[in-house]
């Protein structure tokens, strides 16, 4: 994923040497309108409503070493509360094709849990950070049990970036705590984060790494952590991106 801030410079090809975009979803006089929406489609706390899909594909998953694929529906909604602020909305519902992890109990294929989140975000950014925070809920919707964790789950989260130049970076992170749901399952307590760099190119191209690092405060000791390396590439002003990890 990338993130704009306030009173971003850009070049662009063919539109003169430089053009201004804050990437807040909002076409002010003097901004360029397909600078301003390409880079507010990457902004997690712009005021646009859009549907991203993440399609994530894992090698190697289970002890058959089989591929397990999980379609992130992720719809954003703002709402203007005032002036100052905005309350970003966004859901992530996921569509799991799950491989056989135990023998005899088969793949399955359905809906996981749904998180939504609400962050409260700043309309402008506070010396050149874009920020926002807010709750998180996970809901107990999998289509089965093997799809997710039958757990109402309940955190904080918050988002801050910023750019330099080309370079755009900063970090997502939330932490979950099971509070209700059926007492036969694990508790949950889990962490994510998720540092993102980009590296803006021209022609709308972009070089970008934002692996999802996660921690399972339930687990064991040296089963804990999950900690992804790599990166990928994306093209705008339709937000498209490939990573490897």
């Amino acid at each position: 994923m990338s993130f704009a801030p306030s009173s971003i410079r850009a070049q662009e090809p063919g539109n003169g040497p430089y053009i201004k975009a804050d990437g807040d979803g909002i076409i002010e006089p003097g901004e360029n309108e397909t600078a301003e929406l390409a880079r507010a489609s990457q902004n997690p706390v712009a005021s646009l409503i859009s549907l991203p899909f993440q399609n994530n594909t894992n090698f190697g998953f289970g002890p058959g070493d089989d591929i397990q694929n999980v379609l992130n529906i992720q719809p954003v909604i703002p709402f203007d509360l005032s002036g100052n602020w905005n309350l970003i909305t966004r859901t992530i519902a996921p569509v799991i094709y799950q491989p056989e992890v135990e023998e005899g109990q088969g793949d399955e294929f359905g809906l996981g849990d749904i998180n939504f989140t609400a962050f409260f975000s700043p309309k402008k950014p506070y010396k050149g950070v874009i920020w926002g925070a807010g709750p998180i809920f996970v809901f107990p919707t999998a289509s089965d049990e093997k799809l997710g964790t039958e757990k109402w789950s309940a955190g904080p989260s918050a988002v801050a970036l910023t750019i330099q130049g080309p370079w755009l970076y900063g970090a997502l992170i939330n932490n979950v705590w099971s509070f209700a749901g059926d007492d036969d399952r694990e508790d949950v307590n889990a962490m994510l984060i998720q540092p993102f760099v980009n590296y803006n190119l021209p022609e709308g191209w972009y070089l970008t790494s934002s692996p999802i690092i996660t921690a399972n405060w339930e687990a064991d000791s040296n089963n804990t952590w999950l900690v992804p390396l790599g990166g990928g590439i994306g093209n705008q002003p339709i937000n498209t991106q490939i990573q490897a990890f």
